[in-house]
């Protein structure tokens, strides 16, 4: 049996894939419920061909296909490049949907296949032990649970982690703050059918319609002056001289919650002996790519396929999450440069990047690395 510490995305997706084949496991998770909250999240093609491949269609019930991505220059609204996101080059649909709805339909997904006992909430794991035949389990009310295998699926504060390294997050000197709108308030500023971002000198805002289209999530950045913590944060005062759509829907919103980006640096390992990492737990990552959800993802379905075998997990998986992790850390400074001669360099090459300029990221399949093919065939909706 294996036991999986964390029922968040990649925690779930690890779940689903071990059934698939007939290799049981228990979910624990730290919190005493699933998540309510309404932030929103994107899948990319990358991700959700393998949720696909897996069968599990249906958890994007309530999720947008948009057309397209625009990134566009924060003073005057100029779209600087435009991704086509039903671009049939990727092999698998792009969605944008509220991540609580993702974890949620998951969640019913593997209770359905594994059974109601599978996934327990309110089990605090503050100890693993390898014991050589296989791993203990140790949790805060005393308890402990035996397996063979133990992942740590659970984020960046992971538990587990901590068998391998203990490194406190790295603060990346940035705040990001959410808020959703409905789609009605907003369609007099924004095409609501599309991942929108504006860049600018020190911050960028990201909008993208999720709810089946019914709502707008809205995502506003700020340097961090001071400590990290969450903080009320009248975004507005820093997004002063943005084009009108943006202070627009920055307005509706009102004041938003701020809380710090962190992430950190590649660790030795992300397995040893009976444990092995996923997700963040093994390699945060900043937002800026918005690969996070995607990546373990890709993880869970590696790792279901080499559960005797982490060394090979880790070995296929390391090289493609470090350079995802690479270039989400790049958009701290690429993202958010001043006006000026970089800034115009990096304009002139988003204009001009060519339609395959993306293919690395979303047409990657992590099954057929594996040796086993995770095509899916796609209709729109």
């Amino acid at each position: 049996m294996i036991a999986i510490v964390g029922a968040g995305i990649g925690g779930l997706t690890l779940a689903a894939a071990l059934a698939t084949q007939d290799i049981r496991c228990i979910v624990v998770e730290r919190a005493p419920a699933p998540p309510d909250d309404g932030a929103g999240i994107q899948i990319s093609p990358n991700a959700a061909a393998e949720l696909h491949a897996l069968g599990l269609g249906a958890v994007f019930a309530t999720a947008v296909r948009p057309a397209c991505r625009e990134i566009r220059r924060w003073r005057d609204n100029t779209v600087l490049s435009r991704t086509d996101l039903q671009d049939r080059r990727y092999g698998a649909p792009y969605y944008t949907l509220r991540r609580s709805a993702l974890v949620g339909a998951l969640l019913d997904a593997v209770r359905r296949t594994l059974g109601p006992s599978a996934v327990h909430f309110g089990r605090r794991c503050i100890d693993v032990r390898d014991v050589g035949a296989g791993v203990v389990l140790h949790f805060d009310d005393g308890t402990a649970l035996r397996a063979d295998t133990a992942v740590g699926a659970d984020g960046l504060h992971s538990t587990v982690r901590g068998l391998f390294q203990r490194d406190p997050p790295r603060h990346s000197n940035h705040l990001a703050g959410r808020a959703l709108l409905p789609i009605g308030e907003v369609s007099s500023l924004i095409e609501p059918d599309r991942v929108v971002v504006w860049l600018g000198p020190g911050r960028h805002c990201v909008a993208y319609p999720i709810d089946g289209g019914r709502r707008l999530n809205l995502v506003v950045t700020a340097p961090a002056a001071g400590p990290p913590g969450r903080r009320a944060v009248d975004p507005l005062a820093g997004y002063a001289g943005w084009h009108p759509v943006v202070r627009g829907l920055i307005g509706l919103a009102g004041p938003i919650e701020h809380r710090p980006l962190y992430d950190r640096p590649p660790m030795p390992a992300w397995q040893r002996g009976r444990v092995a990492l996923l997700g963040d737990a093994a390699h945060p990552m900043l937002p800026f790519t918005a690969q996070g959800a995607a990546q373990a993802i890709e993880d869970a379905v590696t790792l279901a396929r080499c559960s005797d075998d982490l060394p090979r997990y880790e070995a296929l998986r390391r090289p493609r999450a470090e350079r995802v992790a690479a270039s989400a850390r790049a958009g701290l400074t690429i993202h958010h440069l001043a006006d000026g001669p970089e800034q115009r360099h990096r304009d002139r090459a988003l204009a001009s990047a060519p339609p395959n300029a993306l293919d690395w990221l979303y047409s990657h399949r992590a099954g057929a690395v594996l040796g086993g093919g995770s095509e899916t065939s796609f209709r729109k909706t």
